[in-house]
């Protein structure tokens, strides 16, 4: 037996991104520093064509501008992505829910790639009876 303690550092990673009421996908200040994000860099995505869980996606950070990059934009401390079309195409419904992914770097096909878990929160307003 051969045992591989895991490190609480491993696997405690508060990096996340949100889906904007714009379209636009914003990183926190976690998931900047963590995935290495700034404004020369482009992100492509990606899903699982095999496995169709609505709830995952996946990307890869690339120096490399091609027809499949977004290009990650800086609003002072902020970086973003335009992704509008993306969501709007996949039918994510980010105007009537707050939607959050965490990500997590996995290893596949000898890289490094994010993979992006959803997380759904109804922004459900209550109603005021007067």
């Amino acid at each position: 037996m051969k045992l591989k303690f895991i490190k609480v550092s491993d696997v405690d990673i508060k990096a996340k991104a949100t889906i904007h009421k714009t379209g636009k996908l914003g990183f926190s200040s976690n998931a900047i520093d963590y995935l290495g994000i700034d404004e020369n860099k482009y992100i492509k995505f990606a899903i699982d064509d095999e496995d169709k869980k609505e709830d995952i996606m996946y990307a890869v950070i690339t120096d490399i501008s091609d027809s499949e990059s977004f290009n990650i934009s800086k609003a002072g401390n902020y970086f973003y992505v335009n992704t509008k079309g993306l969501f709007d195409n996949l039918g994510f419904d980010y105007i009537k829910n707050k939607i959050i992914f965490d990500l997590v770097k996995v290893d596949y096909e000898e890289n490094q790639i994010i993979k992006m878990v959803k997380r759904i929160i109804s922004n459900k307003k209550k109603e005021v009876t007067i």
